[in-house]
């Protein structure tokens, strides 16, 4: 008897010993794209396409508008860069609207007042027309870059957030890169057709992003807030591996909602809290009053997420994106047609390199891209600085110096779409606690938008005060800033559960280097 026990017994832990190594190697194993989350992310994120398409597109389009229109520098300035000032109302808006109506409807919306944007802007017969509709375009614009990572964030599993909530800004690298190659397809109509084809086109995929984001399910993490528990568990089975996981993540964020932050109660940890709401009531109310007078945790988590957005646009890439074909001009590139082809040679190394990003993003987490993105960004817009520099200066115009611009240009964005990029909205749609997402959110996003406003309204005029090759050294310095703010202030937050993340930022000393 002992005998054959002792044979079972071995037996067993050769059993124990296959399981747990069984075990250790699945745990090793690439995480799985769940396809339905994979969808759901991709249907939203088709939204920021429409913001790639405006800013591609208006590069070459503005050259022809100047010259059918008969405007000045500073009304092309006020023209380009109002779609991203106006943008700030729609992200201001769509925070409070996408709690109240929800995540999905409020990515709808956004598609339509975009697509009554573009309908103005191309048959706008005059300058107040097309800025009319640059107006209510950038209200559209707004609501998307916010919403979209929020949902995308929201409807997926820790381990591939990342690679899912970054596909806005790839769908914004594909929309830059359409609005090139129709550039350069319309560029031979006449003058006073083609940029009206041009940026008239993009009511097109409005109309069918609208109806296909009617197809897909709201963010389990709404319908969790609204007490819709049946309804989330019903979207967290189909985003999961399997019912197990799904009933964690339920409960993980079931618990989360529980301590919706209300005056005078407070959670065994010190947060406020009050209990899960259980009706149709609540709609975001109460949360500016805690983004206005936030608790420690909450204010690193609002440095974080203005700070990311800040230097996204305080970078100049949007600028240097709608102005390339001036600062090509400036290099010696003359041919309005080759200028729209350096562009699409841009174009096609930025929207490279923002899907190497995505891949990549869950496996090497969000800090090293972004600071080899910063890093690498700060070299190239010095590199830009100095053959910009040397070309004023020369008469001749020299094949180094324009390759030098040319290669220093198509780096910038390449760095940019591995760093700063996708990681923003990935970042800044994480790190709030989820009842104070959405507006928290739109209040970062709308600092975003308010930057880049200034910094495209700005561009032309500062370059011509202190030249082309000034505007890119303080860049340059503007990202040295960026990398040290990031190394210091930014936790890592790959592979944690959203509602894992807030605790990140409760006690900073222990996370500030944490990678």
């Amino acid at each position: 008897m002992e005998e054959g026990g002792g044979v079972k017994s071995a037996t067993d832990a050769r059993e124990t010993a296959a399981l747990e190594s069984q075990s250790q190697s699945t745990n090793q194993r690439p995480p799985r794209l769940n396809k339905y989350a994979l969808a759901c992310a991709v249907l939203a994120s088709t939204n920021s396409i429409l913001l790639g398409y405006d800013i591609g597109v208006m590069s070459g389009a503005v050259l022809y508008i100047k010259d059918t229109l008969k405007i000045s520098s500073v009304k092309v300035e006020i023209l380009v860069g109002s779609l991203n000032a106006c943008s700030l109302i729609g992200s201001f808006a769509s925070g409070k609207t996408s709690d109240w109506i929800g995540r999905r409807y409020t990515i709808v919306l956004a598609a339509l007042t975009f697509l009554i944007g573009a309908l103005l802007m191309g048959l706008a017969p005059s300058f107040p027309f097309l800025m009319a509709g640059r107006v209510i375009a950038g209200i559209g614009v707004g609501s998307s870059l916010m919403i979209a990572p929020v949902y995308s964030a929201e409807v997926s599993p820790a381990m591939t957030r990342g690679f899912l909530t970054s596909l806005p800004e790839v769908f914004i690298n594909v929309g830059i890169l359409l609005g090139y190659i129709f550039n350069y397809a319309f560029s031979g109509l006449p003058p006073h057709i083609n940029w009206r084809l041009m940026l008239g086109l993009a009511g097109f995929p409005a109309i069918a992003i609208a109806i296909g984001v009617m197809k897909m399910p709201e963010s389990p993490r709404w319908l969790v807030m609204k007490g819709k528990t049946g309804e989330a568990k019903k979207v967290l089975i189909k985003t999961s591996e399997n019912e197990r996981e799904a009933k964690e993540r339920l409960d993980e964020i079931t618990r989360a909602a529980s301590l919706v932050v209300e005056d005078g109660t407070t959670s065994p940890n010190g947060s406020p809290k009050s209990e899960l709401p259980s009706s149709n009531d609540w709609h975001g109310q109460g949360v500016w009053k805690e983004l206005l007078r936030p608790s420690k945790p909450l204010r690193r988590i609002l440095v974080a997420a203005i700070g990311i957005n800040f230097f996204m646009q305080a970078s100049g890439n949007d600028a240097v994106v709608y102005y390339t074909p001036s600062v090509f001009k400036s290099a010696g590139i003359h041919s309005r047609k080759g200028l729209v082809g350096v562009t699409v040679i841009m174009g096609i190394a930025k929207t490279s390199f923002v899907l190497v990003s995505a891949l990549f993003l869950d496996h090497y987490g969000r800090r090293p891209l972004l600071l080899m993105g910063t890093t690498g960004m700060a070299f190239s817009l010095a590199g830009l600085g100095i053959g910009s520099t040397f070309l004023q200066r020369s008469h001749r115009k020299p094949l180094w110096a324009i390759a030098l611009c040319v290669l220093a240009v198509c780096s910038d964005v390449s760095f940019f779409s591995i760093g700063l990029g996708p990681i923003t909205w990935v970042y800044s749609s994480e790190i709030f606690p989820m009842r104070l997402r959405a507006q928290g959110s739109s209040l970062a996003i709308s600092v975003n938008r308010l930057v880049s406003g200034v910094v495209s309204m700005t561009f032309l005029t500062i370059s011509t005060k202190i030249t082309f090759g000034g505007v890119f050294f303080v860049l340059s310095g503007i990202m040295v800033a960026a990398t040290i703010f990031f190394y210091f202030c930014l936790p890592e937050t790959k592979g944690k559960s959203l509602e894992e993340i807030e605790a990140l930022f409760e006690d900073e000393d222990k996370n500030k280097h944490k990678v």
